[in-house]
């Protein structure tokens, strides 16, 4: 698929990937291309690389590369390995004795059980129950974590930690506060794809087959001392390595030779949506619920019961009656159905949701989506019309994720 092609489809349709528009969902966090964007450690790589620079969440961020399309370059990740400048995202510190009690409070997990160097996907959320922001939480120690949150969420994330760090401080005495701190233009790269591993090895003595997904180690990478954390957003096994600014762009140039592609949004958010992982601002938001969206996994076990985080008195009580909408999977005939589609029971009698994120599926040959629908309909197997361009299309309700997860566990 062509650069062209690629922001034909996404421009106007998916409103967080722009090519010389503006964007509408100003309100979300997400630059407009006439505001002054932000540019990552590697913009000037970027450049030299031949990407296709387009705004997205207040960055000027990476499309694709030279005549290398969408299609291509998702197919090279599922198949071998390619590597993403992630640098965007938001990486924090957070430390003091009370840390954890604190970032308890601000989230739904149990990060008091979690051991040390091991991470988990978490939500932060409001006083009613909605999702600020979703997050990936580290834990060093029991007094450190490391937290990672969305570059489209930066002013919202920032200024929430602000005023809750204000608040808790306050309380604390003699445990003495929690501190935060913003890891300002560091580096974060993400190299995924089943040889991601086995090129990552030949570059370092650390025995990578002992750091499984969803745990991290410093490891040290030709010369460099790498914080490196298995996991990733495209449901291939990887890491995501976070550098320090003064590195990056060495790094970067050791992390992108053969077999290893330089990849772009365009392949970022067709290899996430089928591995079924959510886009915040799409597929949620503020109003939207970890249980309405799937993610009551997050909830510790001690936690659906006891509460004590914030928004915990309307999470608590969907868990025990059940929300009213809730987050599917789709897979729909004919043209594909894109963000903000609505979805029908059959013969268009009732409308039951929307779409929130929507593509042809390069890996599957089919057109998969995700949205939130009406409780009640939501069981897999379920066959509802999705309206695509003026017209009802048939849909069935599918399991999620699309494609198989390659994650390595040991």
């Amino acid at each position: 698929m062509t650069v062209s092609r690629v922001l034909s489809v996404l421009r106007g349709r998916n409103p967080l990937f722009l090519g010389t528009g503006s964007i509408k969902r100003l309100g979300r966090g997400y630059a407009s291309s006439s505001e002054a964007l932000r540019r990552t450690g590697l913009y000037d790589f970027h450049i030299e690389h031949g990407a296709k620079m387009v705004p997205f969440a207040g960055y000027s961020m990476p499309l694709s590369y030279g005549d290398v399309g969408q299609i291509a370059s998702h197919n090279h990740v599922r198949e071998s390995v390619g590597i993403f400048d992630v640098g965007h995202m938001v990486q924090s510190n957070f430390r003091g004795k009370t840390a954890t009690e604190f970032l308890e409070w601000l989230t739904p997990s149990s990060l008091s059980s979690l051991k040390p160097y091991s991470s988990t996907l978490s939500v932060l959320l409001n006083e009613k129950g909605g999702i600020i922001d979703d997050t990936i939480v580290t834990k060093h120690a029991s007094d450190a974590f490391y937290v990672v949150t969305n570059a489209g969420r930066r002013d919202e994330d920032l200024a929430w930690f602000t005023e809750k760090l204000k608040e808790w401080n306050s309380q604390q005495g003699k445990d003495g506060p929690v501190e935060h701190e913003v890891l300002e233009n560091w580096g974060l790269l993400a190299l995924q794809g089943p040889e991601a591993a086995s090129y990552l090895q030949g570059l370092t003595s650390f025995d990578l087959r002992q750091l499984t997904f969803g745990t991290s180690a410093f490891v040290p990478i030709e010369g460099f001392n790498l914080h490196v954390a298995r996991g990733g957003y495209t449901g291939e096994d990887g890491f995501e390595i976070s550098v320090p600014p003064s590195q990056t762009v060495d790094v970067a140039k050791l992390l992108s030779k053969g077999p290893v592609q330089l990849i772009g949004l365009g392949a970022r958010d067709s290899l996430r949506l089928e591995a079924g992982m959510c886009l915040y601002g799409n597929d949620l938001d503020e109003t939207t619920t970890p249980v309405e969206a799937g993610l009551s996994w997050v909830i510790g076990k001690e936690r659906k019961e006891k509460g004590g985080f914030i928004g915990a008195d309307v999470v608590q009580k969907q868990l025990k009656d059940g929300p009213t909408r809730r987050r599917v999977g789709l897979v729909v005939d004919g043209a594909p159905a894109r963000h903000g589609a609505k979805i029908f029971a059959p013969l268009g009698r009732e409308e039951l949701g929307v779409v929130t994120s929507g593509i042809p599926s390069p890996t599957l040959g089919k057109n998969i989506a995700m949205g939130y629908i009406q409780s009640g309909w939501h069981k897999k197997g379920t066959e509802v019309e999705v309206e695509v361009r003026k017209q009802l299309r048939k849909a069935v309700l599918t399991p999620m994720p699309f494609h198989k997860p390659n994650y390595w566990r040991g």
